[in-house]
């Protein structure tokens, strides 16, 4: 494969070594912060990418510097043979992780195949530790499935599971504190992800985000002392800390409140084939178009890597939320890819 030497980086000195691809905008529940609860208009199968075609994405990508991969959707289980191209993924030179999103509704059968096909670590969305307030948000039923999910990820060997948490007020104050017990009996990080502008609805405002500081206080309230522990990965999105007892880790993501911008290394692949180097990119560049024109194999590759730097080179210096210009994707978080 001749794609070009030189890493992923921005205007601003970012180097990109970090690629979620969205597998399928489908879903198997209704969050309303991130989709319609009905009639969801989903892409045509025929315009999502094959595993061939995403793995030959990673393979160029990879070339460039990237060394880690998530799996996301939609909700990246309801994919047909996802462990198929996990295997796939493993086999990419110089890729260093491969690690998946999942709403867990399906994890109960699906963690070992996972991991035996080479997934490093995964994340378990969920927003609420009891049935009642998780079918609010979901608008249908499964958490005893997605516990049942959790407790088989551990059980299949997966260590350093994250369980991820968004934050909305008027919802999550009534949850934090379980969040923080389920941490510490499960020894999951319990990460509270601030509600972003990304409902399919478009109806999120500034008022219904709730801020670290207060769920901190609520946990406290009730259990020990949360002291900091620092950040695992230097560009990582989490400030984290640990029960000053050393049971239990949560984590805080103020994506609203206090960006992460400045050290951002990831960009993204939806699964119709379109690079976003920014959840509020208010451009794609298409990589669909160029695997599909017909050219030869080489050809491709060189071309895949263009609009990869393209993309990159375009990337703007944060976000925007908050700015007086600032506008929503047109997409909602369904359809671009957690």
């Amino acid at each position: 494969m001749t794609t070009g030497r030189g890493l992923l980086i921005d205007r601003f000195g970012r180097v990109h070594r970090n690629l979620r691809v969205s597998v399928t905008d489908r879903c198997n529940i209704r969050c309303f912060y991130c989709m319609p609860a009905e009639n969801v208009p989903f892409r045509p199968k025929a315009e999502l990418l094959t595993y061939e075609e995403i793995t030959r994405v990673v393979r160029v990508a990879a070339s460039l510097g990237v060394r880690r991969v998530r799996l996301t959707g939609g909700e990246p289980l309801v994919r047909r043979d996802l462990p198929t191209l996990v295997a796939m993924l493993r086999n990419v030179d110089g890729l260093e992780e491969v690690s998946v999103t999942t709403n867990g509704i399906l994890l109960a059968d699906m963690a070992g195949p996972l991991r035996r096909a080479g997934v490093d670590r995964l994340n378990v969305s969920l927003d609420a530790l009891d049935a009642e307030a998780f079918r609010l948000i979901t608008r249908r039923g499964g958490y005893e499935r997605v516990i049942e999910g959790i407790d088989a990820a551990i059980a299949a060997g997966f260590t350093g599971l994250k369980v991820n948490a968004v934050a909305i007020k008027g919802v999550t104050e009534t949850q934090a504190a379980a969040f923080g017990r389920f941490a510490r009996e499960r020894d999951v990080e319990v990460r509270f992800i601030e509600f972003m502008p990304l409902d399919a609805d478009g109806s999120w405002d500034r008022s219904q985000v709730l801020e670290a500081a207060e769920i901190r206080r609520l946990i406290e309230a009730e259990l020990p002392p949360l002291v900091p522990a620092g950040r695992r990965d230097a560009f990582g999105p989490a400030e984290v800390f640990e029960f000053a007892d050393g049971v239990g880790r949560i984590g805080f993501i103020a994506s609203v409140s206090e960006p992460f911008c400045a050290g951002c290394d990831r960009f993204r692949l939806t699964a119709d084939g379109q690079i976003r180097n920014c959840l509020f990119a208010s451009n794609e560049f298409d990589v669909r178009g160029v695997i599909r024109s017909g050219e030869c194999g080489d050809r491709i590759d060189t071309e895949v890597a263009a609009v990869l730097r393209e993309a990159v080179a375009a990337k703007k210096a944060g976000h925007g939320i908050g700015d007086s210009g600032f506008a929503p994707p047109e997409r909602a978080m369904y359809a671009i890819g957690g």
